[in-house]
């Protein structure tokens, strides 16, 4: 059928309005979308989440498309990348409701909040998430290093009460 009735009984073609995806992006969804969907589902817990993730994730591909095609030396790195940032936003989105419990007057999550978004990340990731230094380096495509200069930066700017709540939180999760 390529017509659809609409509420005023007119007929509309169903394409109209939708627009067509590029075949090389409709090829790389095929492709990847599994393996995607299952870094998400490992990361964040639940289908549902994942399932927000990767949407995501193949929306923004989707908006760079063009640029990214023509720009990238290695497009299969450039999407991996983005579609591992957007899972750890989609975990730092859930870490960070999980903080606002924790706080409890504390301050802390304030003090977290006013770190730069590197620092801010790997610390929630390593303290509130629980994760070690090699996979947050893996999630944020960084060295373990670079890990864990972030890590020392921000504890020298969270003052050491608020460091010692850290890491009692990541004692209480282990």
């Amino acid at each position: 059928m390529s017509e659809e009735v609409g509420d005023d009984d007119s007929q509309a073609p169903l394409d109209e309005g939708c627009l067509p995806l590029p075949l090389e992006f409709e090829a790389l969804y095929l492709l990847d979308q599994e393996a995607f969907h299952d870094l998400a589902l490992s990361v964040l817990g639940t289908n549902e989440a994942a399932e927000r993730a990767v949407h995501r994730g193949f929306l923004e591909i989707l908006n760079i498309w063009d640029k990214l095609k023509a720009e990238s030396e290695d497009l299969q790195q450039e999407i991996w990348a983005i579609m591992r940032r957007t899972v750890i936003s989609e975990e730092l989105l859930s870490l960070r409701e999980q903080m606002a419990a924790l706080d409890s007057g504390s301050g802390l999550y304030e003090a977290l909040g006013n770190l730069p978004p590197r620092q801010f990340d790997v610390m929630v990731l390593r303290y509130i998430g629980g994760h070690s230094t090699k996979r947050i380096g893996w999630y944020m495509g960084v060295t373990a290093s670079t890990v864990d200069y972030h890590c020392r930066q921000a504890r020298q700017r969270l003052a050491p009460k608020y460091y010692r709540i850290l890491q009692d939180t990541q004692e209480g999760t282990s």
